[in-house]
């Protein structure tokens, strides 16, 4: 019986050895020590009441369902049975294609699977009896058909669902994929990047995996389910792997002679080193692949830190493989001006229409304003705002316009990313913001007695990508 699920121990058969080695009695005629036990960590009532799920975070976790043994899931995410998003999102998310593929970048989206949909014979028999897998199953899978119609590359991970595996796809009390979830997916990349037009002008490498340690994993769902119920499980170990280029060295060159890899990674912490998910994309594409994704960074936060990159704007890679889950909504209008403005590289080399350098005061500080009454107009422009201070991770901004409306603005990086100070963001186009033009910026300074916040801002004419139309006729579409 596992250490966590121990309840109750009877010690009286211990007790009696212990009495009657006192006694002199002969090491045969004591008798083990009887044990009896029952399991204690079932999910008490109130991680069964959304209520009780108060913060932004924990409300990732409504609610918490009891599975076998130790497994754990999430009623909203991990059995959810739609897949979707909103027309505004579809609309960004086929921007976001057209103009990498202007770039020349190859977006290969990997959508993953949920918990319920791979792990599903973990639940209990009510709860497998309530949840639909078929109906999630086949909107999962039309989901990754609409990715595919906008011209993303979209493996199909669908076969890795209903597993019968000896190594579980995911932790049993954790949102992650295990090593071995990783490894199987990265199977399945694999063969559609190797699909891709021109996969082949990209220099090959050999690679190996091999097993280099235990990890230890204490899940998330059960450290939510501590915190509701006030009970706690055994940390889940599980092989640890690492990739290396087959037959080499390690010499610190850590590309070797292929140069800079033309396949790069951005995700969530699934693709952090913990689950090796990049080195089995090596081992399995047979091409280095760049990593940048970060623990913490969400759906967006290593995608904007590489963009925003001299790597990126120097030395593009042909193949950019985005791997994020359906728990992030696709429609968040702040994340597609962040990322497109920076795939313009903001108002770097571009004549800034308007431009100013100050230190911020606490409040609200003018920075911006359209004194000569130019044509500002929302669609055309962008803004590129740079803190002297690259540690600042959050930026409040208010935009007026010249009948008298504004935009209360907020972006906030992950405490986890490698910033720079940079917020570069296209201005708003949404519904009918597009023709609104531009009166005044103000940027909210530091918090009283902290230290002065010096900044530049300006703003430029932004780069207008290609639409669908454009975009899938220059591909022959």
């Amino acid at each position: 019986m596992p250490p966590h699920m121990i309840k109750f121990l009877s010690l009286s058969g211990l007790t009696a050895a212990i009495l009657a080695a006192g006694c002199g009695v002969q090491a045969d005629e004591i008798q083990a020590p009887a044990f009896s036990a029952e399991p204690c960590c079932n999910l008490c009532p109130q991680a069964h009441d959304a209520k009780n799920y108060t913060t932004r975070y924990q409300q990732n976790f409504t609610t918490l369902v009891q599975a076998e043994g130790d497994w754990l899931f999430r009623t909203q995410e991990d059995l959810r049975t739609e897949f979707d998003t909103t027309p505004a999102g579809y609309k960004r998310m086929q921007q976001l294609h057209d103009a990498f593929k202007s770039k020349g970048v190859e977006l290969v989206v990997v959508y993953q699977p949920t918990r319920g949909l791979v792990n599903r014979n973990k639940l209990m028999p009510a709860e497998r009896e309530k949840y639909d897998y078929d109906k999630a199953l086949k909107n999962y899978q039309a989901m990754l058909g609409r990715f595919a119609k906008m011209g993303y590359y979209v493996p199909d991970l669908s076969p890795l669902t209903n597993e019968k595996q000896a190594h579980d796809f995911y932790f049993r009390g954790d949102q992650h994929w295990t090593p071995y979830g990783a490894e199987r997916t990265a199977r399945i990349v694999a063969d559609t990047v190797k699909k891709i037009p021109g996969f082949a002008d990209i220099p090959q490498r050999e690679f190996e995996t091999k097993i280099s340690g235990r990890m230890g994993k204490t899940g998330t769902l059960h450290n939510m389910a501590g915190q509701l119920c006030g009970t706690s499980y055994a940390v889940q170990y599980m092989d640890q792997f690492s990739t290396e280029p087959k037959g080499e060295a390690a010499d610190g060159d850590l590309f070797g002679d292929s140069g800079n890899p033309q396949i790069t990674l951005v995700g969530t912490s699934h693709s952090g080193k913990n689950y090796n998910f990049s080195g089995f994309l090596e081992q399995y594409i047979g091409a280095d692949v760049l990593n940048v994704a970060f623990p913490g960074g969400g759906l967006e936060g290593s995608m904007l830190q590489y963009l925003g990159s001299e790597e990126f704007q120097k030395t593009p890679p042909k193949v950019l493989i985005w791997e994020f889950s359906p728990l992030y909504r696709l429609d968040q209008e702040i994340t597609y001006r962040q990322m497109l403005s920076l795939l313009d590289n903001g108002c770097e080399g571009k004549p800034a229409l308007m431009s100013n350098s100050t230190t911020l005061k606490p409040g609200a500080n003018q920075m911006l304003v359209n004194s000569r009454n130019l044509d500002l107009r929302n669609a055309n422009h962008q803004i590129d705002i740079r803190f002297a201070d690259p540690s600042v991770k959050t930026l409040q901004a208010t935009l007026w316009y010249m009948n008298g409306r504004h935009e209360n603005l907020k972006i906030d990086k992950p405490t986890t990313s490698d910033t720079d100070g940079r917020f570069a963001f296209e201005l708003r186009t949404d519904e009918d913001w597009a023709s609104q033009n531009l009166l005044a910026i103000e940027i909210e300074g530091p918090q009283a007695g902290a230290e002065p916040q010096k900044v530049e801002a300006r703003l430029c004419k932004r780069n207008v990508f290609p639409s669908p139309a454009q975009s899938h006729a220059q591909a022959g579409r």
